[in-house]
């Protein structure tokens, strides 16, 4: 006879492997468009850090202690949306028990950082440490896995930057070149 796993361990298990895998995740807070950030999954919430003037803004999403937020988690593989769950947020104090475990975790994935030797110290200076945990509802946590017209897609935010302008007058040439070579 097989036992069936509840749906409750099966909504946590998934919002953890897929948030551990992705690289990044989007977050939308209580203000402001959502906006991919990066992080680390530790003990049970997906950690952050922002705010400093070498780091994420985080600011404008309007992630505050005791706030909730939506994070959207999107495929490795296909880079498509797996799953939207609800995440209570917490900011841990400086040096606190809770943020020296998300920068001990956060400062191994941060990449090209200027200062790698003093960055937990800039971190407790200038930045916050936040802590997105999966918010639960009777012993349940708030997942989405289905997403239709409503998912959520939005035109890109007006940018100076593009991704592609003309071809530079040689390029045909050069391409000619490299098919009789």
């Amino acid at each position: 006879m097989t036992e069936t796993v509840p749906q409750p361990l099966l909504d946590q298990a998934l919002i953890e492997e897929a948030t551990k895998k992705s690289g990044l995740i989007w977050v939308q807070g209580t203000e402001g468009p959502s906006r991919a950030l990066w992080h680390v999954w530790h003990d049970g919430a997906a950690c952050l850090v922002g705010d400093g003037p070498l780091e994420q803004p985080l600011a404008d999403l309007g992630l505050a202690d005791g706030a909730t937020a939506t994070v959207t988690v999107r495929s490795k593989d296909k880079g498509g949306r797996l799953v939207a769950w609800t995440a209570r947020v917490a900011e841990a104090a400086p040096h606190s028990e809770p943020w020296e475990a998300a920068v001990g975790e956060l400062k191994g994935k941060r990449l090209n950082a200027p200062d790698a030797d003093t960055m937990p110290e800039r971190w407790a200076r200038e930045c916050r440490v936040l802590r997105l945990t999966p918010h639960t509802e009777a012993g349940a946590p708030d997942v989405r896995t289905e997403f239709g017209e409503d998912a959520g897609a939005a035109r890109p935010l007006p940018s100076a930057a593009t991704t592609r302008g003309p071809l530079p007058a040689a390029l045909p040439k050069l391409l000619r070149r490299r098919r009789r070579g």
